[in-house]
Order: structure tokens, then sequence, then C-alpha cells
């Protein structure tokens, strides 16, 4: 069998793969759950590629995550749920219908109405879905990073009138959690207290538009960048960070923070 661009052959070659007694012993084993994870590794990456620029790895990826696509597709056709091209057709039904402005008569409207005619469309989705839920909170995926689904949650709430009317009450409840954590007795308390603190904290990520997962990345990565600084100074003085007094280590720290600072 040859490469090709047609999905048809993607789709063809994951059919294969899923054959009975032909396939591949690994594929023919795996189910939902047990792909679930690579799926979400694998969006993962994709993002990975992005914050690197790395074009081409970024072509690689996408391919990886449209097998897992094309993966869950095969086995819910093979359980007469749907196939791929129901998954096709759900997707370009929902881009159409939540693009009026584009593929209907709301044309010519500013970036702030796209966004407001979106939730208002997303709203109305949810509320036809609603007549199945038993609270505002269903639907929000349990395989969500925590960060990200805190900030699901909040919005759900928030969409039912359940906020705080400004920041300064988000302010107020992180300085509560904060005593509350310092008062905290028990490695149970302490992380109890420090899960509400981080919820707090997403809490007010949300409502400065601040998105708590990209922040938490970038202050990561702005951490490596000045730590892999003091070990190149610990090594330039004949040392390492293990070997190096922590008030040296301290003054390489300062440094590299005043030197990035300026870069």
């Amino acid at each position: 069998m040859q490469p090709s661009t047609d999905i048809a052959r993607l789709i063809e070659i994951m059919a294969r793969l899923r054959t009975p007694e032909t396939g591949c012993p690994w594929d023919l084993k795996q189910t939902f759950s047990t792909i679930a994870p690579y799926t979400i590794e694998e969006a993962y990456e994709v993002a990975d590629a992005i914050a690197h620029g790395d074009m081409h790895g970024l072509k690689d990826e996408l391919g990886d995550l449209l097998l897992q696509v094309v993966f869950h597709a095969r086995m819910a056709e093979e359980a007469k749920h749907f196939a791929f091209e129901d998954v096709v057709l759900s997707i370009t039904q929902k881009l159409i219908r939540r693009h009026p402005h584009v593929f209907d008569a709301a044309r010519g409207i500013s970036s702030d109405d796209v966004k407001s005619l979106w939730e208002k469309i997303k709203a109305e989705e949810r509320k036809e879905k609603s007549a199945h839920q038993e609270s505002a909170l269903d639907g929000v995926p349990m395989a969500l990073p925590a960060l990200t689904r805190a900030e699901k949650v909040q919005k759900r709430a928030a969409q039912v009138g359940f906020d705080w009317p400004d920041l300064t009450g988000v302010l107020d409840k992180i300085a509560e959690e904060i005593d509350e954590l310092k008062s905290a007795r028990t490695t149970v308390a302490v992380e109890e207290e420090f899960g509400d603190l981080l919820f707090s904290l997403v809490n007010y990520a949300r409502r400065a538009n601040i998105d708590p997962e990209s922040s938490l990345r970038n202050a990561t990565a702005k951490f490596e960048r000045r730590f892999r600084g003091v070990e190149k100074r610990a090594a330039n003085a004949g040392s390492s960070v293990e070997q190096t007094p922590l008030d040296v280590l301290e003054s390489y720290w300062q440094s590299e923070k005043q030197l990035q600072a300026e870069d």
C-alpha cells in the first residue's frame, strides 16, 4: 500500500490495521479508553511544536493527532456508533452554525460582535443539551488539565450568575486562602488549602482574561532559563549547583534575573 495525500487512504490504512486476523495485534486490542491517553499526549505534542516554532515537527504532530481521530472513528464504526464521515459532518455543521457572519446573513460585524454572537450560539447549544443535563457543570471533561478544568467550571458557574462582581472579591478570597494555608497543620489540610488557593488564583486569571495554563507554562520556562544560567555560572566557577552555597546561588540567580530582564 502506497502513501497518499487523500484522507480516504488514511481511513483505509486504519481499517487494515484493525482487521481481525490480518491486522496489527496491538491496534486490534485497543479500546477508546486505552487510546484516550495517546490522544491527549498528541495534542500536547502539537502545542509543544507550536511553542518551539517547529513547523516540520508541527506537520508530523498534526498527522499523529489526525491519526487519533481516525482511530477513534474506526472503533466507533466497528461498534456501529458512527463513522469518520459523521465526525466530519458534525464539525462542518457546527462551524457553519457558529459562523453566520461568514456563511449566513450576519455579515460585516466587528470582532467584538463576533465574540458576542459566538457566545450566544454556544449558549443556545448548551440550552438544547440542558434537557439531558442535571447541572450547569455537566459536560466539562474530567481529563482536562487541572487548571484548564478549574477555569471551565468557573466559567460555567459564572454563566448562570454565580460569580464575583469584580476582582476585589477574588483578591480578598486569595488572601483568605493564603491565611488558611498558613494555618494548616496536617498534610491533608495543607493539600486541601493549597488546592483552594490554586482554584482562587485560576478565578483571578479568568476574571483578568489571563490563560492560567499559558501563564504557568511561561513562568516555568522563565525559571528554566534562569536556572540554566545559574548552572553555567557555577560551572564557570569550577563547581556545580550541588557544591555551591545557597547565598552564592542566590547571587547567581539575581544576576541571571537582571541579565535576562535586560535581554
